[in-house]
Protein backbone atom coordinates (compact mmCIF):
# COMPACT_ATOMS: atom_id res chain seq x y z
CA UNK A 1 0.00 0.00 0.00
CA UNK A 2 1.83 3.69 -0.76
CA UNK A 3 0.72 6.52 0.64
CA UNK A 4 0.49 9.79 -1.75
CA UNK A 5 0.69 13.39 -1.48
CA UNK A 6 -0.74 15.81 -4.07
CA UNK A 7 0.70 19.34 -4.37
CA UNK A 8 0.99 22.17 -7.48
CA UNK A 9 4.11 24.09 -8.40
CA UNK A 10 5.56 26.12 -11.34
CA UNK A 11 9.13 25.05 -10.14
CA UNK A 12 9.08 22.17 -12.65
CA UNK A 13 9.14 22.41 -16.52
CA UNK A 14 7.63 19.30 -17.54
CA UNK A 15 8.10 20.34 -21.27
CA UNK A 16 11.44 19.33 -21.08
CA UNK A 17 11.75 15.74 -19.69
CA UNK A 18 12.55 13.25 -21.76
CA UNK A 19 9.80 10.97 -22.84
CA UNK A 20 7.86 8.40 -21.25
CA UNK A 21 8.51 5.57 -23.78
CA UNK A 22 5.56 3.64 -22.00
CA UNK A 23 2.56 6.37 -21.78
CA UNK A 24 2.88 10.14 -22.39
CA UNK A 25 3.02 11.07 -18.60
CA UNK A 26 5.63 13.44 -17.04
CA UNK A 27 7.21 13.50 -13.31
CA UNK A 28 10.59 12.89 -14.27
CA UNK A 29 11.79 16.44 -12.85
CA UNK A 30 10.41 15.79 -9.19
CA UNK A 31 12.77 12.60 -8.96
CA UNK A 32 15.61 14.14 -10.45
CA UNK A 33 15.23 17.35 -7.94
CA UNK A 34 15.09 15.32 -5.46
CA UNK A 35 18.03 12.84 -6.62
CA UNK A 36 20.08 15.89 -6.67
CA UNK A 37 18.86 17.59 -3.12
CA UNK A 38 19.61 14.65 -1.13
CA UNK A 39 22.82 13.94 -2.85
CA UNK A 40 25.30 12.31 -0.60
CA UNK A 41 22.36 11.92 1.94
CA UNK A 42 20.13 8.84 0.43
CA UNK A 43 21.01 6.99 -2.45
CA UNK A 44 17.99 7.24 -4.73
CA UNK A 45 18.10 5.19 -8.08
CA UNK A 46 18.31 6.68 -11.45
CA UNK A 47 14.43 7.35 -12.31
CA UNK A 48 12.65 4.67 -14.78
CA UNK A 49 9.18 4.53 -16.25
CA UNK A 50 5.97 3.21 -15.73
CA UNK A 51 2.46 3.48 -16.87
CA UNK A 52 1.33 5.64 -14.15
CA UNK A 53 4.51 8.38 -14.41
CA UNK A 54 8.24 7.60 -13.28
CA UNK A 55 9.72 5.88 -10.03
CA UNK A 56 12.73 5.60 -8.06
CA UNK A 57 13.93 3.07 -5.65
CA UNK A 58 15.58 3.57 -2.53
CA UNK A 59 16.98 2.38 1.10
CA UNK A 60 15.87 4.31 4.51
CA UNK A 61 16.57 3.12 7.43
CA UNK A 62 16.82 -0.26 6.48
CA UNK A 63 13.82 0.03 4.69
CA UNK A 64 13.37 -0.83 0.69
CA UNK A 65 11.39 1.77 -0.87
CA UNK A 66 9.86 2.97 -4.15
CA UNK A 67 8.76 6.75 -4.99
CA UNK A 68 6.97 7.76 -7.25
CA UNK A 69 5.94 11.07 -9.48
CA UNK A 70 3.42 11.94 -11.90
CA UNK A 71 2.30 15.61 -13.41
CA UNK A 72 -0.74 16.42 -14.97
CA UNK A 73 0.30 17.86 -17.35
CA UNK A 74 -0.89 17.70 -21.41
CA UNK A 75 0.17 18.57 -24.99
CA UNK A 76 -0.72 22.23 -25.53
CA UNK A 77 -0.48 23.27 -21.82
CA UNK A 78 1.35 26.12 -20.72
CA UNK A 79 4.56 24.65 -18.70
CA UNK A 80 5.36 27.92 -16.86
CA UNK A 81 1.83 27.59 -14.83
CA UNK A 82 1.43 25.57 -11.58
CA UNK A 83 1.01 21.88 -12.76
CA UNK A 84 -0.53 19.45 -10.07
CA UNK A 85 2.09 16.67 -8.58
CA UNK A 86 1.25 13.37 -7.19
CA UNK A 87 4.15 12.29 -5.14
CA UNK A 88 3.63 8.48 -3.91
CA UNK A 89 5.88 6.52 -1.38
CA UNK A 90 5.53 2.38 -1.47
CA UNK A 91 7.40 0.39 1.12
CA UNK A 92 8.27 -3.06 -0.47
CA UNK A 93 7.55 -6.05 2.11
CA UNK A 94 8.20 -9.96 2.26
CA UNK A 95 5.78 -12.32 1.12
CA UNK A 96 6.20 -13.08 5.56
CA UNK A 97 5.17 -9.75 6.33
CA UNK A 98 2.41 -8.73 3.83
CA UNK A 99 0.86 -12.67 4.92
CA UNK A 100 0.73 -11.95 8.49
CA UNK A 101 0.02 -8.45 7.79
CA UNK A 102 3.31 -6.79 9.17
CA UNK A 103 5.25 -3.42 8.47
CA UNK A 104 2.47 -2.28 6.37
CA UNK A 105 2.90 1.27 5.42
CA UNK A 106 0.90 4.28 6.51
CA UNK A 107 1.48 8.08 6.90
CA UNK A 108 3.57 7.46 10.33
CA UNK A 109 6.04 5.46 8.15
CA UNK A 110 10.05 7.14 8.94
CA UNK A 111 10.28 7.19 4.95
CA UNK A 112 6.83 8.95 4.20
CA UNK A 113 7.39 11.42 6.98
CA UNK A 114 10.87 12.02 5.84
CA UNK A 115 9.51 12.62 2.55
CA UNK A 116 6.91 14.73 3.66
CA UNK A 117 8.71 16.97 5.61
CA UNK A 118 10.98 17.85 2.73
CA UNK A 119 8.03 18.94 0.55
CA UNK A 120 6.49 20.99 3.41
CA UNK A 121 9.70 22.84 3.18
CA UNK A 122 9.14 23.73 -0.25
CA UNK A 123 6.31 24.79 0.65
CA UNK A 124 6.84 26.54 3.60
CA UNK A 125 9.83 28.40 0.85
CA UNK A 126 6.77 29.45 -1.08
CA UNK A 127 7.94 27.52 -4.48
CA UNK A 128 4.67 25.15 -4.11
CA UNK A 129 1.58 25.83 -2.49
CA UNK A 130 -1.08 24.31 -1.14
CA UNK A 131 -4.66 25.22 -1.97
CA UNK A 132 -6.75 24.20 0.65
CA UNK A 133 -6.49 22.62 4.10
CA UNK A 134 -4.78 19.52 4.36
CA UNK A 135 -7.53 16.35 3.93
CA UNK A 136 -7.10 13.11 5.00
CA UNK A 137 -8.82 10.70 2.34
CA UNK A 138 -8.12 6.73 1.25
CA UNK A 139 -4.53 5.50 0.89
CA UNK A 140 -4.17 4.15 -2.41
CA UNK A 141 -2.55 5.78 -5.49
CA UNK A 142 -4.83 6.88 -8.19
CA UNK A 143 -3.23 9.12 -10.98
CA UNK A 144 -5.81 11.77 -12.52
CA UNK A 145 -5.55 9.66 -15.72
CA UNK A 146 -7.18 6.72 -14.59
CA UNK A 147 -9.95 8.59 -12.26
CA UNK A 148 -10.24 11.77 -14.12
CA UNK A 149 -10.29 13.10 -10.55
CA UNK A 150 -7.35 15.56 -8.99
CA UNK A 151 -6.65 14.10 -5.38
CA UNK A 152 -9.22 10.77 -5.46
CA UNK A 153 -7.38 8.42 -3.61
CA UNK A 154 -4.76 10.29 -1.88
CA UNK A 155 -3.86 10.33 2.02
CA UNK A 156 -2.45 13.82 1.57
CA UNK A 157 -4.23 15.99 -0.54
CA UNK A 158 -3.88 19.59 -1.36
CA UNK A 159 -6.68 20.74 -3.28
Amino acid sequence: MNQAIHFKTSMFDVSKEKENPINPIHGLSLLEWLRKKLEGKIEITEPEAEDWGWYSELEYEGGNYLIGACAFFEKGDDPTLEIEWVFQVHKYRSLKEKLLGKNKMTTSDSCFQFFKGLLDQELESKRWRLPEPLTRQSNSFRPLASTGRPCQGAVYCWR
